[in-house]
C-alpha cells in the first residue's frame, strides 16, 4: 500500500517536473517575465502623464491670472486634460490596440494643447516673471522629459516582449496560453505624443 502510494507520488513528481521543464524550455517563463516588465513599463508611463496632469490646473489658474481673455486656449487645455484623464488606463489596454491608440490620441491632443499654451504665454511679460508660473514651467519641462523616457522604455519592453511572441517555437506557446503582440506607439502618432510643449524661460 506505501510503495503504491509512494509510486503515485513519484509518477506525480516526475509529471510535474516534466511539464515544468518543458513549458521553460518552450519560452513560457519567458512570456511571464517580459508580459510584467511591458506592464511595469506601462505603468511609469500613465504615472508620468498623470504627473503632467496633476500640474495643469493651477498652469491654467496661474496663466488666467494674467491672462484671462485667452479664454479658447485656456479652455481647450482644460478639455484636452479632461479627455485624457477620463480613460481607463488599466493593464488590459495593452493588450486592445483601439482603446490604446485612442488613449494615445486623448495624449497626443493634449500635448498640441499645451504647446499652443506655452505659446499664448510668451506674449504676457509679467506672467513670465511671475515665481509660481516660473516654477510650473520647470516642472512640466521635467515632467515631459520623464514622459520621453517612460515611452522610449516601454517601447523596448513592448519590441522585447513582441519578438518573443513571433519567434519559433516560442510563437506555438503564445498560440496555445493566448499570447498576442501588444501594440506600441503608432508612427502617425508619434510625433505629436513626442514633441514636448515649448517651455521658454524668457528675460
Amino acid at each position: 500500500m506505501i510503495s503504491q502510494r509512494f509510486s503515485r507520488w513519484t509518477r506525480l513528481l516526475l509529471t510535474v517536473s516534466l511539464l515544468a521543464s518543458i513549458l521553460s524550455g518552450c519560452g513560457y517563463n519567458q512570456f511571464q517575465s517580459k508580459d510584467e516588465a511591458t506592464k511595469a513599463a506601462w505603468s511609469e508611463v500613465v504615472n508620468q502623464y498623470q504627473r503632467r496632469a496633476d500640474l495643469i490646473p493651477n498652469l491654467v489658474n496661474t496663466v488666467k491670472g494674467y491672462a484671462s481673455h485667452e479664454k479658447d486656449t485656456l479652455e481647450a487645455v482644460t478639455r484636452a486634460r479632461a479627455s485624457a484623464t477620463s480613460m481607463q488606463v488599466t493593464p488590459e489596454v495593452l493588450n486592445d490596440p483601439a482603446a490604446f491608440e485612442k488613449y494615445q490620441q486623448a495624449q497626443g491632443q493634449l500635448t498640441q494643447a499645451l504647446s499652443r499654451l506655452m505659446v499664448v504665454t510668451e506674449q504676457y511679460p509679467n506672467l513670465k516673471a511671475d515665481a509660481g508660473f516660473r516654477d510650473l514651467q520647470s516642472q512640466l519641462e521635467g515632467t515631459e522629459n520623464r514622459i520621453t523616457v517612460a515611452r522610449q522604455r516601454y517601447i523596448v519592453a513592448v519590441q522585447d516582449y513582441n519578438v518573443t511572441v513571433r519567434s519559433f517555437p516560442n510563437n506555438l506557446t503564445a498560440m496555445a496560453f493566448g499570447y498576442k503582440a501588444k501594440p506600441a506607439f503608432t508612427v502617425e502618432n508619434e510625433k505629436a505624443i513626442s514633441t514636448a510643449p515649448s517651455v521658454n524661460f524668457g528675460k
